[in-house]
């Protein structure tokens, strides 16, 4: 048999960098980065000496050159010494930003000392902002605990069930904490809940995914979730979990979690077990019942808690390591959640608005469905001159994590499906 294909089937257009003026990774890098450093340094009580290595890493960015990491007992160091040679020296704003933003919480991780011996080793700098990300969100988290009390009786409640969680965990990754931080009040954090929004749904090939997983043969399924952050994100991915579960729509489900704390929220495999120790101790009956389903799931190694350092490299989907795409080859389904990851899927470059999603994903070995709310100048499958017409009432729109999609891959989706 001919070799799976290992990378997107379209010629690869350059990747975002910091040093295209006026674009969203300039401000990143410029703005936010060092906001987050200073964020970590307001939130932590660090020893002197963390506290000088933090402000000197404010201080460099953008313009100071990029060197090797010290994390010694870091068991990646190796890799990411070699990703970093080909930018040694360089400025923050010249390498592409996929490569920037990871290499900025890994200078974040070293600071901290997070892999070092001593009082910060495997400290999470970000520890505040997830706890107060959950508890803001108590009352949503009551409301999907309640929907899932309800057992569907019929094919149709099923799928209008499935629909609903489908549409929670995509709104949910309107909460990122890396842009607006817990209890600020702005941006599309806001104290409100997130909320289906079809108009602002670009793309919904739900039905789709439905469709296939109602159609799987009972009991043999596994789905794998591509985690995102913590907080009610990470609530609404356990919830969909439990659903898939307990429908019998999946005999198993992996979620693959970071390896260490990066992207002041995304979501580790401490995080998990905290937050499902948390929904377990809760007074909300339903909540409480959530979370003990979801504590049995771990014991019976039906929910299964995977971490890879590839998760926090700055390598493209299509370079995943071996190991990792037989693990995916073997999977009924991937979601995929989240910003970072689609940006990771499509290389974070600039594809054209129109390109169809498929075109792009023929290297995967899975089925695979995105849910993701727009953060970053990065989007494929829309209509031509969708783009235009959105940007006309929301000239923020590829950035203010107002708009969506649902993007489903297998391989026999053509860009004519």
């Amino acid at each position: 048999m001919p070799a799976a294909p290992s990378l997107p089937g379209l010629p690869l257009p350059p990747p975002s960098r910091g040093a295209e003026k006026g674009s969203w990774a300039e401000f990143s890098i410029v703005q936010r980065l060092p906001e987050i450093g200073r964020r970590i340094l307001a939130e932590n009580d660090f020893p002197a000496a963390a506290v000088a290595r933090l402000e000197a890493l404010i201080a460099e960015i953008p313009a100071g050159p990029l060197r090797p990491l010290d994390l010694p007992l870091a068991p990646y160091l190796e890799d990411w010494q070699r990703y970093l040679q080909p930018y040694l020296g360089q400025d923050w704003l010249n390498p592409p930003w996929f490569f920037v933003e990871h290499y900025f919480y890994q200078r974040v991780l070293e600071a901290v000392g997070y892999y070092h011996p001593g009082p910060g080793r495997g400290v999470d700098p970000f520890a505040l902002q997830k706890r107060l990300g959950l508890e803001a969100n108590r009352a949503m988290i009551h409301g999907l605990a309640e929907r899932l009390s309800h057992k569907p009786e019929s094919r149709s409640s099923l799928r209008e069930s499935l629909s609903l969680l489908l549409s929670a965990d995509l709104w949910g990754n309107q909460i990122d904490l890396s842009i607006w931080p817990a209890a600020r009040g702005e941006g599309a954090q806001g104290g409100l809940l997130p909320r289906p929004r079809q108009a602002n749904l670009l793309v919904d090939d739900a039905p789709r995914a439905m469709d296939y997983l109602l159609e799987l043969p009972d009991g043999s399924a596994r789905v794998d979730f591509l985690l995102d952050n913590a907080g009610f994100e990470l609530v609404a991915d356990l919830a969909l979990a439990d659903f898939l579960l307990a429908a019998g729509l999946t005999r198993s489900v992996r979620f693959h979690a970071k390896l260490h704390p990066t992207y002041v929220s995304d979501a580790t495999e401490a995080d998990v077990r905290a937050t499902i120790a948390a929904l377990s101790a809760e007074e909300h009956p339903a909540t409480r019942a959530l979370g003990q389903r979801l504590q049995m799931a771990l014991s019976d190694n039906r929910l299964v808690l995977r971490s890879h350092p590839f998760w926090t490299s700055p390598l493209d989907m299509w370079d995943m390591p071996a190991e990792l795409r037989r693990e995916f080859g073997a999977s009924t389904l991937v979601i995929s959640k989240g910003d970072m990851n689609y940006r990771r899927l499509l290389g974070d470059r600039h594809w054209p608005f129109e390109t169809p999603f498929a075109d792009l994903l023929g290297y995967f070995p899975a089925p695979l469905l995105a849910l993701r709310t727009l953060k970053s100048e990065l989007i494929v499958g829309l209509a031509r001159g969708e783009a235009e017409k959105i940007a006309q009432s929301d000239p923020h729109w590829l950035t203010d994590g107002q708009w969506g999609v649902i993007q489903f891959f297998t391989a026999t989706t053509t860009s004519a499906s």
